[in-house]
């Protein structure tokens, strides 16, 4: 078994690499309980290096996919035989240390994480898409298991806000998609579905030639209705949800929204900016976080292990 020293510095190694990437929106901030905070930098440091893996263009796709599923095993083996002392020089065994003790100590499901994996292994092979439905079953594995995870480390197990949660990770990847449009086209991929680049008469040669045309902008107008769907079915979570972690959820919530609206709106800019919040928009987040409305949700009774 580790020693709390060395738990400690496992779980600081997670945080320690939660802290040095940009995102959107702080990991295991300090909105969170303190108690949850370790395990969910834990959980961000494990897609953290899956992603940076799926990533690595330099490499061929199948070594990558390789080095996904050499990443996935080391997790498995870490949860069934937990090494005795692992060596503070080699950040990824202190991470999957930290992730295998959370895993064990709270139960966390580990399809969970098989499920990232396998979104991850799908960016090094998937460029397109055709439909809504294979743009969602990526967002299933991609993002909807990071919120399932947090309600877990908290201590819920309830359907209900298991498939709130789903709705407004949905809502965050699909959000994240729109906001780096550019920098997704410029690296071969693309996440409008077909379907919806059809209806708008959206053509990719137009992207080729550096222009956000028309047609594209009503695409990107079209995804983000959609999405914005997906955040209302989303705020459910953000109301059974109890103390510390409410705070965080809506926090997180009115930013996704306002990164939408922001995207939206320099729709026809997406192919050379990347919207993005501010500390000018920290004011607004505050008073929208301040002023959630009370809406009468179908489930009102969640449960806690």
């Amino acid at each position: 078994m580790f020693s709390r020293a060395q738990l400690a510095d496992a779980y600081a190694a997670c945080i320690a690499l939660a802290r040095s990437h940009y995102e959107n929106f702080p990991v295991a901030s300090r909105l969170l309980p303190a108690a949850m905070r370790p395990h969910v930098a834990a959980l961000y440091a494990f897609a953290r290096v899956a992603d940076d893996i799926a990533d690595e263009g330099a490499a061929a796709a199948s070594e990558r996919q390789e080095r996904l599923r050499a990443w996935q095993e080391r997790l498995h083996r870490a949860v069934r035989r937990p090494v005795e002392e692992p060596h503070t020089n080699d950040r990824d065994e202190l991470i999957l240390a930290a992730v295998g003790h959370s895993i064990r100590s709270l139960d966390l499901p580990i399809a969970l994480f098989d499920d990232l994996v396998s979104a991850f292994g799908q960016d090094t092979m998937t460029a397109r898409y055709a439909s809504w439905c294979d743009v969602l079953d990526y967002c299933r594995r991609s993002a909807n298991p990071v919120g399932r995870l947090v309600l877990r480390i908290a201590g819920y197990r309830d359907e209900a806000l298991d498939r709130s949660s789903d709705a407004l990770c949905t809502a965050l990847q699909l959000t994240n998609f729109w906001q780096d449009f550019g920098h997704d086209w410029r690296a071969g991929r693309l996440y409008v579905p077909r379907e919806v680049q059809d209806a708008a008469g959206a053509k990719e040669d137009d992207l080729a030639d550096g222009r956000m045309t028309p047609a594209w902008a009503r695409a990107i107008e079209a995804a983000a209705a959609f999405t914005r769907r997906r955040f209302d079915e989303g705020r459910f979570v953000c109301d059974g949800a109890r103390g510390r972690l409410r705070i965080e959820l809506r926090f997180t919530w009115v930013g996704g929204m306002r990164i939408l609206e922001r995207t939206e709106r320099g729709r026809f800019d997406l192919l050379e900016r990347r919207p993005a919040l501010g500390i000018a928009d920290a004011p607004l987040l505050i008073w929208r976080a301040c002023r959630w409305p009370k809406r009468n949700h179908e489930h009102t009774k969640t449960r806690r292990r």
